[in-house]
């Protein structure tokens, strides 16, 4: 029998049905590990061979690649909502109620989304603070700095637009207050509240507005601005780590040409500085993608059982004649909600504009790569230092104005 199944699996893999799924052999050789990941159309945007820095989980976190798991759960789980959510005010909520008690599953595959929605926002956030803290922005990472703030400009827009979807109490005022911020813009303030209401309150025109946003702009936005950070991944040399200096044998060049691999051109000479060194890399296949399998794995469990033990907030429908107190913005923007009560010009306008203007141009302001792929390196002291202030405060900002904020926004304390 064991003969039998052998022969048979050597006849289907020699096969001509197989091998044009295929276009490799077992992989067991150096060939067939790079086409195994040069001839799959989702594999193929990894390099075939990564760094051994990159490899190692306290480099990178993972939060790259969770990431995108999340966003991908969330597309996934959102079509399926989409077959039994209903974009209007006299129905959104009662659909929401329909899905959480009388479609199968609904409750654990809406809470599965609200879930993820908040975990891919913390994750992309982080992910842009690791990139900070090891200096993976230097030249020539500039640009694809630049396509990662853009992405989480959107990963915080898809978030807030699909805040208002379930329209109760929560999801109505956290909306009123957070459109409500963008008013203290100069201008063009009262314009965009518009743009985003359909009109001068949140209503129906609010609601279809943020339903088209959040289930179609916003993610082909994505999705686009994920395959070009992909795609400037690979051709900017694959994962930052630390700059390699050292001796490059040009039979180990021609062994790893750079047109099958995607990597870097290698400086010719003894001594270089190179992003490419063989002794250095290793094959993706073997050694990068089974730790991404186990990630997937266990970030796909750990959302499943929170997803099992915790529901999604779901108050009484929205009722704009009942203004709870306080009336807060989704959890994300209570830093900045915290600032306006002190000063509307600086949590509405400055401190955004200030954030968005200064992560752009960061990368351009640096004139050396020194310390390039290390955490905290001491090239860098002064920036890692200024960007963590940032970072804690607005941490320490959302966390005094969801638990230490309480009527008429008045200090309390949640014990």
């Amino acid at each position: 029998m064991a003969s039998f199944l052998k022969e048979l699996k050597r006849r289907i893999i020699s096969g001509r049905i197989w091998k044009s799924f295929f276009r490799h052999g077992k992989v067991d050789t150096d060939l067939n590990r790079a086409l195994a990941i040069t001839s799959n159309v989702i594999l193929h945007l990894h390099p075939v061979k990564v760094r051994k820095d990159s490899v190692r989980f306290w480099y990178t976190i993972g939060l790259g690649g969770l990431s995108f798991l999340l966003f991908v759960v969330l597309t996934v789980t959102g079509i399926l909502l989409a077959f039994y959510y209903v974009p209007s005010t006299d129905l959104a909520y009662h659909s929401i109620k329909d899905i959480e008690n009388v479609v199968s599953y609904g409750r654990i595959l809406r809470n599965m989304h609200r879930w993820a929605a908040h975990g891919m926002v913390i994750t992309v956030l982080l992910h842009m603070c690791r990139v900070f803290f090891t200096f993976s922005f230097a030249k020539p990472r500039e640009f694809n700095w630049v396509v990662g703030v853009i992405l989480f400009l959107c990963t915080i827009g898809l978030s807030f637009t699909g805040y208002l979807l379930p329209w109760d109490q929560l999801a109505f005022w956290a909306i009123t207050v957070g459109t409500s911020m963008a008013t203290y813009a100069p201008l063009v303030g009262e314009k965009i509240r518009y743009f985003l209401l359909g009109g001068n309150i949140v209503g129906q025109g609010a609601l279809l507005r943020f339903y088209v946003l959040h289930c179609y702009v916003l993610p082909g936005i994505i999705i686009a601005l994920l395959a070009i950070h992909f795609w400037r991944i690979r051709k900017d040399g694959g994962i930052s780590g630390p700059v390699l200096t050292g001796e490059v044998e040009k039979e180990s060049v021609t062994k790893f040409p750079q047109k099958s691999y995607g990597l870097m051109e290698v400086a010719s000479g003894r001594e270089v500085t190179a992003e490419y060194n063989p002794d250095h890399h290793v094959f993706t296949w073997t050694h990068l993608l089974p730790k991404e399998l186990l990630a997937t794995i266990i970030a796909i469990t750990l959302l499943n059982v929170v997803s099992i033990i915790f529901d999604a907030p779901l108050e009484q429908l929205a009722d704009p004649r009942v203004t709870p107190n306080p009336a807060k913005a989704p959890w994300y923007f209570l830093g900045l909600q915290e600032l306006v009560h002190y000063s509307a010009f600086l949590g509405g306008v400055l401190l955004p504009a200030l954030i968005i203007i200064g992560l752009i141009v960061v990368p351009y302001l640096s004139r050396s790569d020194q310390g390039t792929g290390e955490w905290f390196s001491r090239y860098r002291l002064l920036p890692n230092i200024i960007f963590g202030i940032f970072v804690i405060s607005m941490l320490v900002l959302i966390i005094i104005g969801t638990f230490f904020r309480g009527e008429n926004w008045q200090f309390v304390t949640p014990w």
